[in-house]
């Protein structure tokens, strides 16, 4: 037996309708300026998903390298490990991405094995692509067991069940199965290491299957990565020490409600932050003459990407001459700053694109969807 899916009471059923009002909200955005959703919030997006990933399991690294990485950079201020460990979930996610509207790929024992063997590659001694081969236990940096996964003998049928447990709860709300997964797969705690990161892509893999949104706007990754500590809370609530699926898990949906609300909430910030920003820039370009192509790598600035001569030049199909030029007229304009030397140079914000994109800025927070629901006795996050 495995966690099975719970039943959702009307306090949930609200929130739920928030979240799908909110979810619309974003796809007007994504339709009205499609340019922007597939190119820097696209990329923005994804990075924070895979640095936010990492995180959770010790591999640090800040938001300009997660994008160098995810665009097959090798960040000089990052460590090896952590370089190889995102490059893993990176590989993982973007095959994710790439079968979620094939209706010929089917989630199964070998899928969930191919998956961590892209992650976990890195390092052999972690068995990528195989089920562990002994007891498992979660463990505090002092040493403290506070979770046992089930025994080893019984991991094969426990996956078996999760397989068919995903499918067949169709009926059920994308979010709810999303969910479970997630569940199960940190609790069986199937493989030696990385069993945190494969649950949360088997959520995200859940949810862009269903067709609920973009598939990079679905997973709430960057959101779990933001609150860690709450994120570990929940499972410790959920799991008691042990595997022991009578545990309820209606409190675990709907800190995962209350997950995709506030990472929902925070997209549609961003889109409206970097609106105001593009319009500042635009209005540049056009009123000193600027080539159009140059918009872009101003926005990725304001974001606080690096920019390097040889992706700015392959994005535009310019040569490397002419992409120099561009850079160069951009650093007398004040807008970038140049950062080292010859093959290392790269390009930064100046201080007067930052304060553009600061007095973007929206203070605002996300709320808790539960109490906007108006269930202000239900609190969904530890």
């Amino acid at each position: 037996m495995i966690y099975q899916v719970p039943t959702l009471e009307q306090a949930d059923y609200a929130a739920l309708g928030l979240i799908y009002k909110q979810r619309a909200e974003l796809q007007y955005l994504i339709n009205q300026n499609p340019v922007r959703w597939t190119g820097s919030l696209r990329r923005n997006t994804f990075a924070r998903a895979v640095q936010g990933s990492n995180s959770i399991e010790g591999y640090n690294a800040n938001l300009a390298d997660a994008v160098e990485i995810i665009d097959d950079g090798k960040p000089e201020t990052v460590e090896a490990e952590t370089i190889k460990a995102l490059v893993g979930y990176r590989t993982a996610m973007t095959y994710i991405l790439q079968i979620h509207d094939d209706p010929h790929s089917d989630i199964n024992r070998q899928l969930l094995r191919s998956l961590h063997y892209m992650m976990m590659s890195y390092d052999m001694t972690k068995l990528p692509g195989q089920w562990r081969r002994g007891p498992i236990y979660v463990v505090k940096e002092d040493g403290e067991r506070v979770y046992e996964g089930p025994g080893v003998d019984l991991v094969p049928a426990l996956i078996d069940e999760l397989i068919e447990q995903m499918k067949a709860s169709s009926e059920t709300d994308a979010m709810v199965r999303g969910a479970i997964a997630h569940l199960n797969l940190a609790m069986i705690h199937p493989f030696k290491d990385g069993n945190g990161r494969m649950a949360r892509a088997l959520q995200t893999l859940l949810l862009t299957k269903d067709g609920i949104l973009s598939p990079i706007y679905s997973s709430i990754e960057e959101w779990l990565g933001r609150n860690t500590k709450s994120y570990y809370e929940i499972l410790a609530q959920t799991g008691k020490g042990k595997w022991n699926p009578t545990n309820p898990a209606l409190p675990w949906v709907r800190f995962c409600f209350h997950a995709h609300y506030q990472q929902g909430a925070t997209l549609i910030k961003r889109n409206n932050e970097i609106g105001r920003v593009w319009e500042q820039v635009s209005e540049i370009i056009r009123k000193s003459g600027l080539p159009e192509r140059a918009e872009s790598a101003l926005i990725d600035a304001a974001l606080g990407y690096r920019i390097r001569n040889n992706r700015y030049r392959t994005e535009s199909k310019i040569s490397e001459v002419v992409a120099s030029r561009d850079l160069k007229r951009l650093c007398e304009m004040e807008l970038l700053l140049p950062v080292g030397e010859k093959r290392g140079r790269f390009y930064v914000a100046s201080e007067k694109l930052k304060k553009m994109q600061l007095a973007a800025r929206e203070n605002s927070k996300p709320g808790n969807v539960y109490e906007l629901a108006g269930a202000k006795e239900i609190n969904p996050a530890p």
